[in-house]
């Protein structure tokens, strides 16, 4: 079962090890990353790949719609080894557009579980109510709405109290909120960065 991905594996190993004799050493040695990446399990979003990283440089969670939940235990122990273990310097929030997670918050159909952990979407579409009604194109709406989710979360991040904390001894730390586009493959920037000064 699954020989074609164990192949891969050999390939990707042999390939990197052709590139570079001591990659793997090095790898196995520690674990550094500059930087957290708070992205969607979207599979169309590989978070390494698109700002071109290779593994031990970027620290990585992944959920549905990039959520950053204050109640959620594996979130915030993933914060707080990023920021108090790796001292990571950056923590990217990242969407995308078009995103699955965020139009199954707001379009009313039925899904069991994945309805409950997708509740703090349909409480930034209700705070944002009025704005997004006026777009009256879905995918421009959606779209918004994916932004505005990203922006959400990197409030709650920043208000975590591992981030307070390392801003209160003057780690250096910033958090910041990209959105992904699938169309082509750009990550913009939506300027939303927080820093502890």
């Amino acid at each position: 079962m699954l020989d074609h991905l164990k192949a891969n594996n050999r390939t990707w190993a042999k390939r990197m090890v052709s590139a570079d004799p001591g990659f793997f050493k090095r790898l196995e040695r520690q674990q550094a990353p500059q930087y957290l990446w708070i992205g969607c399990s979207d599979s169309r979003v590989p978070a390494n790949e698109i700002v071109g990283l290779d593994p031990g440089e970027l620290f990585v969670h992944r959920n549905v719609a990039n959520l950053a939940p204050p109640q959620d235990a594996n979130y915030l122990s993933v914060l707080q080894f990023a920021v108090d273990v790796l001292k990571v310097k950056h923590i990217i929030v990242v969407g995308h557009y078009g995103c699955g997670g965020v139009s199954a918050a707001i379009d009313g159909k039925r899904r069991g579980l994945v309805d409950h952990w997708l509740h703090p979407i349909r409480e930034v579409f209700q705070q944002h109510r009025d704005q997004l009604d006026a777009i009256s194109d879905w995918s421009t709406r959606l779209n918004r709405l994916c932004e505005l989710n990203v922006m959400r979360q990197v409030k709650n991040v920043a208000s975590e109290v591992f981030v307070q904390e390392a801003w209160v001894r003057r780690q250096d730390l910033c958090v910041h909120g990209w959105v992904y586009s699938l169309a082509d493959g750009w990550a913009k920037d939506l300027n939303v960065t927080v820093t502890g000064s």
